[in-house]
């Protein structure tokens, strides 16, 4: 589908954006799909996009690491389905759809209306399929969940990309992923521009998160090391097993392994070891979240576990870095 020009961000009008967060979703995901809007709106100097937070009621909501998020309207109020006064795009951030009940789905279709773009954050695009309004539309979803929701919802189009835009629908498979697809979404809206100020402000984080470990040689990294690296920074809190990610990618485990080793000198384990090990450096060094928090931000199930990688890639413990 053609995108018409984009206007200049000055004269673009003020997207009322609703982030509904259900019980126990995914704090990161959440920051990579609202953060760029945010940044989009400082940069240009005009009220591109405003957040407001929705839940099932006007009370704070547990994330997965137990953080809150106050919902400042409730999911239930009538106005907000009225898409010429109110919301121009919806995300929802949920954990999955196993925790959906029919009233859940029922709202989101009322809300879905002509107009305005519905984005499923991770968990949120399972919710977004078994509520029926994903069908006809190009998809991805957590990629561990990609086949049940094959099997469950043909009518969808599947794909194995991070990310997914597709007329009125956004989704994408959580973490970082979602980051990519809101500046993605920047970008048709209003202009290349502005969409990479945005990067840029990111890419910066990024080198830091990224610090130490080996980037693609050049001569061009093959597409499927490409996608490899982003199911990586796209799957940290639940990272897959090498095994995974060469499934997802339609290649053998062997064959991941070579490309691993030729370009970046490494293999995929270590290489996921230390994407995460750094997520947590960074976390550590510029955010208060408490060391155990940290350890399952960066997709450790124990902080014992964690705590002696970290030492043993960095020389200090967690604590320690923390106090430095």
């Amino acid at each position: 589908m053609q995108q018409p020009p984009p206007s200049s961000p000055s004269s673009s009008p003020s997207r009322r954006v609703g982030v509904l967060v259900l019980p126990g979703f995914s704090l990161l995901a959440e920051a990579c799909a609202t953060e760029p809007l945010t940044v989009a709106a400082q940069l240009a100097a005009a009220p591109l996009y405003r957040l407001v937070t929705l839940g099932p009621a006007v009370q704070p909501v547990a994330s997965a690491s137990g953080q809150r998020l106050l919902a400042e309207h409730s999911l239930a109020e009538p106005g907000l389905a009225r898409s010429d006064v109110d919301l121009d795009m919806l995300l929802v951030c949920a954990p999955g759809a196993e925790a959906a009940d029919e009233s859940l789905r029922r709202r989101l279709v009322e809300l879905a209306t002509p107009g305005r773009l519905v984005a499923g954050i991770g968990g949120g695009a399972e919710l977004l399929a078994r509520a029926g309004l994903l069908d006809g539309y190009r998809a991805t979803v957590p990629w561990s969940r990609l086949e049940a929701v094959r099997r469950a919802h043909p009518r969808i189009r599947l794909s194995r990309q991070p990310f997914e835009i597709d007329g009125e629908r956004l989704t994408c498979g959580g973490g970082t992923a979602a980051l990519d697809m809101m500046m993605t979404l920047i970008g048709r809206q209003h202009g290349s521009a502005l969409a990479e100020s945005v990067s840029a402000h990111f890419v910066l984080e990024r080198v830091r998160l990224g610090e130490g470990a080996p980037a693609p040689s050049s001569g061009g990294a093959p597409e499927s090391l490409e996608e490899a690296l982003a199911l990586m920074e796209a799957n940290v809190e639940e990272p897959l097993t090498t095994a995974e990610l060469a499934e997802h990618l339609g290649i053998s485990r062997r064959q991941l392994e070579r490309l691993f080793k030729k370009h970046l000198q490494a293999v995929p384990s270590r290489y996921y070891l230390d994407l995460r090990l750094q997520r947590a450096r960074r976390l550590l060094r510029e955010s208060e979240h408490p060391v155990g928090e940290v350890a399952l931000l960066a997709g450790f199930s124990s902080a014992a576990h964690f705590s002696t990688a970290y030492r043993n890639h960095f020389g200090l413990t967690p604590r320690e870095e923390r106090l430095g």
